[in-house]
This record gives structure tokens, sequence and C-alpha cells, in this order.
């Protein structure tokens, strides 16, 4: 397994969500979409742009050479950015990487959001921690997994609060766990 070619698809994939949120931003502003978190997008921003150059860095100096754990963890990334693919097209147009909130609009509640009320953020915890790990990038993940964690305790606060202000978010996600689906009879595919 090839760090540069991992590592270049994943840059090349964060690149096309940053065009598809930008095409969605105006699709939903033109909606009359509400900004909320403005403040600490870039940070988020920030942080991912660290996040993959530390794993770079980390990788390339151990000899970018893959984990013995390959064979577990590549499937386990794979997965990740199958539910993440998941998530953005569940979302269609109104998946972004910023907090727009078109008042008094439905919440999604179809895909993975059946099950969880924040399949993306979940995405973003594992790729931070798988990501590194299948490179041998023990710092990176432990680094950017903690500094993951403080950045979602604000923002999913922030969302959640403009959510249950602006939609029906509190009543259709009341009885959903946030990141990890339960076994429950209300929460069934079918």
């Amino acid at each position: 397994m090839r760090f540069a070619f991992v590592f270049f698809a994943v840059v090349g994939m964060r690149l096309v969500e940053l065009w598809l949120a930008k095409r969605n931003e105006r699709y939903v502003k033109a909606l009359g979409a509400k900004e909320v978190g403005a403040r600490h997008y870039p940070w988020i921003v920030l942080m991912h742009v660290l996040f993959l150059l530390s794993l770079a860095v980390e990788a390339l100096r151990k000899g970018a050479r893959p984990s013995r754990r390959w064979p577990l963890l590549f499937p386990l990334f794979l997965a990740v950015e199958g539910l993440r693919v998941w998530t953005i097209l569940s979302l269609g147009r109104f998946w972004n990487t910023k907090i727009l909130i078109v008042p008094n609009r439905p919440v999604v509640k179809k895909g993975p959001y059946r099950w969880i009320r924040h399949p993306n953020y979940a995405v973003v915890v594992l790729e931070i921690a798988l990501l590194p790990l299948l490179f041998q990038a023990r710092l990176t993940a432990v680094v950017f997994s903690f500094l993951n964690a403080l950045l979602l305790f604000v923002r999913i606060k922030t969302e959640e609060r403009a959510l249950a202000a602006l939609t029906d978010y509190q009543e259709a996600f009341r009885d959903r766990p946030r990141f990890w689906p339960s076994i429950s009879r209300r929460l069934t595919p079918f």
C-alpha cells in the first residue's frame, strides 16, 4: 500500500468536498439559510490542514510504510469513507462544511440519519484516528483526535442549539444518539 496514493486520494476528496460545499452554500443561502458558528469555522479548517500536514510529515519520517495492521485498518478506513459519501448523498444540496440552516425546513432523516444525528462528525472522528494509524503516525492520531474533540464539542453545541431554534430537530432526533447507533425498535432500518 502506497502512502502517496492514499494521501493524495484523501486530499483530492477534500478538495472535491470544498467545491461541493461552496456550490451547496450558494443554493441554501438562496433559500434563506442562516450561518452559525462562523467564528469557529476557520479553526476547523486550520485543524484539518494541519492534520494532513502532520500526517504527511510523521508518515514520511517513518518511511511511509503501512502498519502491520493495515489488513484490518484499510477496510475500516474504506468503510468510513463510504459512510462519508452516504452522508453527503443523503443531505444532497444541504450538505456543507459550514453550519448553514434553512429556517423552518424539516431536517433530513434518511440515510445514516435514520440511526444517528451526526454521521459526518462520526466519520471525521474515525478518519482522524484510522488514517494516521494506517501509516504508523500515532502521534498525529492522538494529537489531532484530541484537537478534533475540542472543536467538535463547540461545533456540535452550536449546531444543535441553532437546529433546535430554527427547525424540527429536537422532535425529529430526540431518540437518536449523536454518533454511534444503538439497537432499538424505533430505529430499525425498515
